[in-house]
């Protein structure tokens, strides 16, 4: 349903901009739209495997993007050597949402979460979930110094533009 209404928009493409129905859903989508379907899992996975140097990725995402394997099996597709460790965050989507983006309770939550994370011991850090990037600051804190965040919603924007760039969709400046 919600296709059919973008269609009736007269959209060029569809960008699935939730790390969960990427992983679930999105084949399936692509399998049946005419228009270019993306995701932002994909983008994602190819960010982390450009970023990382010591070839150890650490993905966390919501508990239906880990139990899917859709980061893990994108990320060896693209490089069967990287060493994988997910972690669900669950209550980050809630912390993100209440808008506490930095107060002694997220803080907390993140400690608890990331100290597997932590021991894993990766150089980069998939923030599998479009809600994550606002607790970058406290994620950033947390898993220390070196460690780079992989934004999955600014590496879908980079994909975006050549989707449409390679489509010759691309609106030419001036044109309303």
């Amino acid at each position: 349903e919600n296709l059919k209404f973008l269609k009736s928009r007269n959209i060029k493409l569809i960008v699935v901009a939730c790390n969960t129905v990427s992983a679930v859903a999105l084949p399936i989508l692509k399998a049946e739209e005419e228009i270019p379907v993306t995701g932002v899992l994909l983008p994602g996975a190819l960010g982390a495997s450009r970023a990382t140097e010591s070839s150890k990725v650490a993905v966390i995402g919501t508990t239906a993007t880990i139990r899917s394997g859709a980061y893990r099996k994108a990320l060896h597709a693209i490089n069967p050597d990287l060493e994988i460790f997910s972690k669900a965050c669950p209550l980050f989507v809630s912390l993100a949402e209440e808008g506490w983006l930095d107060n002694d309770v997220t803080r907390l939550v993140a400690e608890k979460y990331l100290e597997d994370v932590i021991e894993f011991g990766p150089d980069t850090v998939v923030l599998g979930c479009t809600h994550y990037p606002l607790l970058k600051g406290v994620i950033s804190k947390v898993m220390g110094p070196g460690v780079r965040l992989v934004d999955s919603a600014n590496e879908c924007a980079v994909e975006v533009e050549k989707i449409l760039a390679g489509n010759d969709l691309k609106k030419s400046a001036g044109s309303g």
